[in-house]
């Protein structure tokens, strides 16, 4: 579904909504890491395809949610977020009419303010039930509906976990069908799985040496799930590099340790069919890798390596849409720019400086780009490779220090941390909504 949606993404707006509709999908809700399928892209139709001097219409504000850097999930009638609040990191649920606070539930202990403050890793929303993995390693579930503690572990006490370097846990764990995936970063238990329900532990993954380039320990990044070579496995890039692991049981596949870097290796790695690609700042690059069978496991061979100056993300992710890849290039730059995966080839950019500075994050949406830059500019452009187009940009109220959360989308509604405030902002076209449903 994930590779379907991302070449459906290149097509007219009308014939998308047209083949999406007949797909499986969690209508208009927004209830993991980067969105349904973890890969930063909404299959949502119907938005406005440019905006006016001040931005879409803010629908509302909410305040008083703590302090932090992770972004939201948006399930049924809640919105689900984390903060640090009253000298405790908390997990909350609003109303999704206004974000009026439900319930609050704790987390874990308050991030140091020095280090940045804050948790970063995003909720994640499952039949009911709320995951969050704090920044001192505490990995919680809670119902959804009262906030009340079914399940608790910690990564560190119970695992042996470790990060790369200082800046706290910052995953997003996975639900994958009945199990939990997250990665403590020990040797000898690399990457976890769990019953979701009960917190019981499945497998454990150990992994070898992977080469001398990075840290031991987990990354900031969060697990993907491929089914590359015909063999499906979860993908994550930890402070050695990057991985794969065996979902039915946690055997070790194959490791990647040149795209690690010894400060922070960020960006979730997108996958689509037999490829890999991943990107890392800190005068890094990216790469792009091709699963293959190798006797009854597989191996990761290289396609291409870019190097940073060609493209590395420091943080903020990629987004593909049809062919291409679309990111911030540089260290702590954001430079738009337009890669095509197979080849690595820079349809533009790279060197196109707007109104936005340093990181910016991506999301994909209805033919357009969302970039949100670090301080606090927003600007849509056009999601095509041919050159690059603005169609619109504000700036987000309020901002005071890095403006890093991950944008999220649901139901026509635009949701930007910013944080102790949440803002809603309407995308929704009335006259484009109309005409598609006509079509």
């Amino acid at each position: 579904m994930a590779a379907l949606t991302r070449r459906l993404a290149a097509v007219t707006p009308a014939v998308f909504a047209t083949l999406i509709a007949a797909a499986p999908a969690l209508a208009g809700d927004w209830p993991d890491w980067r969105g349904p399928n973890r890969d930063g892209v909404s299959t949502e139709t119907g938005l406005l395809q440019e905006w006016g001097p001040g931005g879409p219409p803010l629908a509302w504000k909410a305040s008083g949610i703590g302090t932090g850097y992770s972004s939201v999930a948006v399930v049924g009638d809640r919105i689900f977020a984390t903060g640090d609040k009253d000298g405790e990191q908390r997990v909350l649920a609003l109303d999704r009419n206004g974000g009026r606070m439900l319930w609050h539930a704790k987390l874990g202990p308050t991030f140091d303010e020095s280090k940045g403050g804050g948790p970063r890793g995003n909720p994640v929303v499952d039949e009911g039930r709320v995951y969050a993995l704090g920044t001192d390693g505490d990995l919680v579930c809670l119902d959804a509906a009262t906030g009340k503690e079914i399940w608790r572990r910690n990564l560190a006490r119970d695992f042996g976990g470790r990060m790369m370097s200082r800046w706290a846990w910052s995953e997003s764990p996975l639900v994958d069908g009945d199990r939990l995936i997250f990665t403590p970063g020990a040797r000898d238990a690399a990457l976890v799985a769990v019953d979701k329900a009960t917190g019981k532990e499945i497998w454990r993954a150990a992994i070898p040496d992977l080469g001398p380039e990075g840290k031991d320990g987990a990354g900031y990044s969060s697990v993907v799930v491929s089914h590359g070579a015909g063999v499906k496995q979860y993908v994550q890039l930890m402070g050695r590099g990057l991985v794969g692991i065996r979902a039915s049981d946690g055997k070790f596949l194959w490791g990647y340790n040149r795209v690690a870097n010894g400060v922070a290796n960020v960006p979730t790695p997108i996958v689509e069919d037999d490829l890999v690609f991943a990107s890392t700042g800190y005068q890094t690059g990216s790469v792009l890798l091709e699963l293959e069978r190798s006797g009854d496991g597989v191996r990761a061979r290289e396609r291409y390596f870019l190097d940073a100056k060609t493209l590395q993300n420091h943080h903020g992710g990629l987004v593909l849409v049809g062919d291409h890849l679309y990111a911030g290039h540089g260290h702590n730059k954001g430079f738009p720019i337009c890669v095509e995966l197979e080849t690595g080839k820079v349809a533009w950019g790279g060197d196109i400086r707007n109104k936005g500075t340093d990181s910016a994050n991506v999301l994909y949406a209805d033919g357009r780009i969302y970039y949100r830059y670090q301080n606090g500019v927003m600007i849509l452009i056009e999601a095509s490779p041919g050159a690059y187009v603005e169609k619109g940009s504000f700036e987000i109220p309020d901002v005071a220090g890095p403006s890093w959360p991950h944008l999220a989308i649901a139901d026509g509604r635009l949701y930007v941390r910013e944080q102790d405030s949440l803002y809603c902002y309407d995308l929704r076209d009335a006259k484009r909504t109309a005409a598609i449903a006509r079509d």
